[in-house]
């Protein structure tokens, strides 16, 4: 009699690239994800969120760089399905390194933001261009990688499936774009040096922080059992 193969995550598969961005990813949305409670805040020092967010980012690059170098051993493939405009693109490995490239650059970015926060110095005109502009650019970097990343499982612009891939390209959209509404509602106003909402950007970043988790536990490789 034929047993039924049960799939499930391997926590230890170091030899597999997939293992790496998963668990950066995970380690990475963590970080943003306990930064963003409100909690943490009143438990500790303004110093201790903002070294959070920070380390979180440099998770975020290592995953992202990881993913990338991926993305370029992978050999090119045609893009059946594909139409128009995006035929020889969608679908094949060239949007991959592109959409890893692009991501890249966003984690670039918010290594650079949550740098410049750490700066209790800095004026409101200053917070502006060295907190808020980049963690503007790399919320819409995520927003266009994570666009790609489904084109690229689609072979157009969207599409719904039942497959693993379309999942995390999925959570990961919809994590890019929590992400780019916590960088609206943190836009400081030049008035009064405070932030939009906090609230809101507390919360959305939360929610982005969630959904990229979630997509990076889906990356860990199966086994069977």
């Amino acid at each position: 009699m034929a047993h039924a193969v049960t799939l499930r995550r391997d926590l230890w598969a170091p030899s597999a690239l997939d293992w790496w961005i998963g668990w950066l990813f995970m380690l990475g949305s963590t970080c943003f994800a306990i930064a963003s409670l409100p909690v943490l805040a009143v438990w500790t020092a303004p110093r201790v969120v903002g070294v959070t967010y920070f380390v979180g980012s440099i998770l975020f690059t290592a995953a992202a760089a990881t993913q990338l170098a991926q993305a370029i051993r992978a050999r090119p493939s045609p893009a059946p399905g594909a139409h128009g405009p995006l035929r020889g693109l969608v679908g094949s490995a060239q949007i991959d390194r592109l959409a890893s490239g692009v991501q890249l650059v966003g984690t670039l970015f918010f290594n650079w933001t949550t740098a410049a926060a750490l700066n209790d110095a800095l004026t409101t005109s200053e917070e502006l261009r060295r907190v808020w502009a980049p963690d503007a650019v790399g919320s819409v970097c995520f927003l266009i990688a994570s666009q790609l990343a489904l084109m690229s499982v689609c072979r157009r612009w969207w599409c719904r499936r039942r497959t693993t891939l379309w999942r995390i390209a999925a959570l990961n959209l919809l994590g890019s774009v929590f992400f780019g509404i916590s960088a609206v509602t943190s836009y400081i106003l030049p008035s009064t040096g405070e932030v939009l909402d906090a609230a809101a950007t507390d919360l959305f970043t939360l929610l982005g922080a969630l959904c990229f988790l979630a997509g990076a536990w889906m990356l860990l490789p199966r086994r069977g059992s």
